[in-house]
């Protein structure tokens, strides 16, 4: 019991003595568990009783705030939210030395589900605050970084036609807007892969990943590493909604390869030219209509928190 006692102590002071400022970067519209009042009793247990503390109506608002966190010496971020804003957050820190701690609040949580790290407060903030630092990849399309998968087309379309159903149906938001967009007209596309001419004709989506999950545990690129220092991208050609059915089932059940209606490689620069405007997204959130893009990785651009190796299965 001593021994236990003492061995708690001194991770607690390795972690005060490692770690300066701690910032909360907080969606005050996103909650699990206690919500954030559990996490600030949480925070105040571990030892940070004087946090950095933000919270923000909408994900578009954090970037300001780690700005401002990130000048006022935060050297770990907290981050209360989504897909989106751990997106947002991920933008934001640019290449501060700056470590990040996902608490999973959002619908989805892709980006924390792949680490394995818990939608539980005490430990999410466990995780946070002691567990391994991991340098990992980020994509960059045109000038906005992304963690998990950007897109255009179909997905695009799917994400915006979920958003209003995602605080009342959850994932299955995702496979109601799915359904909806099978009708999705193609465009006709242009994509070089480092520089050399990949894929010309009719695509429905162009999807580029930095972890293989898409979205309601559908993995659309099963190899994927989120430190190989490449993407992976997809094609899909599919049109109409026999086609599309076809491809999402193959894809579902964990094999899109050996679908007729996509096309698969790896990268480390992705240039397209569409024949017209299309809706893109980045990490489950939609942007503007985009008809030209660019995507590159990254390598080992951002050090988050997760599990230990010694407490995996």
């Amino acid at each position: 019991m001593i021994l236990a006692l003492h061995s708690a102590f001194a991770s607690r002071r390795r972690f005060t003595s490692a770690v300066s400022t701690v910032a909360v970067i907080a969606h005050a519209e996103k909650t699990f568990g206690g919500g954030l009042p559990e996490l600030r009793r949480v925070l105040d247990a571990e030892g940070v009783r004087t946090p950095i503390w933000h919270e923000v109506p909408k994900s578009k608002k954090a970037p300001k705030q780690v700005r401002r966190a990130i000048e006022e010496g935060a050297d770990l971020l907290l981050v209360w939210g989504g897909d989106g804003l751990v997106r947002r957050c991920i933008d934001a820190v640019g290449d501060a030395k700056v470590d990040i701690g996902i608490l999973p609040a959002g619908t989805s949580n892709l980006f924390a589900n792949h680490f394995g790290i818990p939608r539980d407060v005490p430990e999410a903030v466990r995780v946070a605050l002691r567990g391994d630092r991991r340098r990992i990849d980020v994509g960059r399309f045109n000038d906005e970084r992304f963690a998990t998968m950007a897109g255009a087309g179909f997905d695009a379309a799917m994400i915006r036609g979920a958003d209003d159903r995602k605080e009342r149906l959850g994932r299955a938001a995702y496979i109601v807007s799915g359904a909806r967009n099978m009708r999705t007209e193609s465009f006709g596309a242009k994509i070089k892969i480092d520089g050399a001419p990949w894929y010309e004709g009719p695509a429905t989506c162009v999807l580029v990943g930095n972890i293989g999950d898409l979205f309601a545990g559908v993995d659309v690129f099963p190899d994927a590493a989120v430190d190989d220092g490449r993407l992976d991208v997809a094609v899909m050609t599919a049109e109409g909604p026999l086609q599309v059915a076809r491809t999402v089932v193959r894809t579902a059940v964990g094999d899109p390869q050996k679908s007729p209606f996509v096309r698969m490689t790896k990268a480390r620069k992705l240039t397209a030219k569409l024949d017209r405007d299309v809706l893109y997204e980045l990490d489950g959130g939609d942007r503007k209509k985009v008809r030209k893009f660019t995507v590159e990785i990254e390598p080992r651009a951002v050090t988050i928190r997760v599990p230990r190796a010694s407490s995996l299965g």
